[in-house]
């Protein structure tokens, strides 16, 4: 039996949130909002991004591929484990779903946050070096930086994954969370896993810590430069172009440290239940409205659309 399940019959289930039917229930309900309104936000965002000319520019450019990344990460997770909340006794992951699973939550997580770095260095060069943006910040450059991005995620999701999924696993067992998620299915295995937990903890190094110390150290200069501006409307307008990221900034690395740069021996299935709802769930919901209700531009574009979507209608009706 040992080696059947070794060969791949092996199946994993998600820890219910509650044992009790009704709270099951009012999760269900409140995941499948979230869902639904981080993938309107930021499809919303996307399209008003491309539709106007006037937002055609690097920083909204980056606004909506992080956007595009955040419909990825979300629809990774979202669709099974609202699945496992409604019928936690029939929803299964196979071995290799499992992998794919944690692949693309890998991939699609470590490009936020290393867009989030570039997104950074968008506003430093913007605001500290103006004369010198539209010569450095081209669109050449700027589609680069996001292949760039995407390809440094699967470069660090492809070994790190295999890694994990070359573990024996010795039977069906029950992740201690409601997704695929790297701590709690190495704790699974039936093995010493020292070099997999140390390779994680490198590998979250290089996604949260690097990215993030690189973000502080562009706002170091971004806050001199706004400091030194005269005028109240121009240091105001300054800070709001960037307030909108550096609140995302913070939600996004805040919540990953707490998960991945804590030692293993402190992780705890409760902590770990409850922080991956916020970057999975809450995050990407409260991405799009901290952009458009923090960014004038985006916030303008916004209703334009939505006056030319319901003037018609209103005509229709009249």
């Amino acid at each position: 039996m040992e080696d059947v399940n070794q060969t791949g019959m092996i199946y994993f289930h998600f820890l219910p949130f509650s044992k009790l039917p009704e709270v099951q229930i009012l999760i269900f309900v409140a995941f499948l909002v979230m869902f639904l309104a981080s993938i309107t936000g930021n499809v919303s965002i996307s399209l008003i991004i491309w539709l106007h000319h006037s937002l055609h520019t690097p920083m909204y450019f980056f606004l909506a591929n992080l956007a595009a990344l955040e419909i990825c990460y979300s629809s990774t997770i979202a669709p099974l484990t609202l699945a496992s909340i409604l019928s936690p006794e029939r929803t299964t992951i196979s071995l290799p779903g499992c992998g794919a699973q944690m692949f693309f939550f890998i991939l699609f997580g470590s490009t936020d946050c290393i867009l989030l770095a570039i997104m950074a260095y968008d506003r430093f060069l913007a605001i500290c070096r103006p004369l010198h943006y539209t010569l450095i910040m081209t669109w050449w450059l700027c589609v680069q930086l996001v292949l760039g991005s995407l390809v440094l995620g699967f470069i660090l999701a492809v070994p790190l994954t295999v890694l994990i999924f070359q573990l024996p696993f010795c039977s069906s067992k029950e992740i201690s969370l409601f997704y695929c998620d790297v701590l709690p299915v190495i704790r699974l295995a039936c093995a010493d896993t020292w070099v997999h937990e140390a390779t994680v903890f490198v590998v979250s190094i290089t996604v949260l810590t690097i990215p993030f110390l690189l973000i502080t150290l562009s706002y170091v200069f971004i806050v001199a430069t706004i400091l030194k501006i005269r005028s109240a409307e121009g240091r105001r307008k300054a800070f709001s172009t960037c307030s909108s990221h550096l609140t995302v900034v913070l939600l996004q690395y805040g919540c990953g440290s707490l998960i991945y740069l804590c030692p293993s021996s402190s992780y705890s299935p409760e902590r770990g239940q409850v922080v991956p709802v916020v970057y999975t769930f809450i995050t990407p919901v409260l991405n799009p409205l901290i952009y458009s209700m923090r960014n004038r531009e985006l916030k303008d574009a916004l209703k334009k659309a939505m006056t030319r979507f319901l003037l018609p209608q209103t005509q229709r009706v009249l």
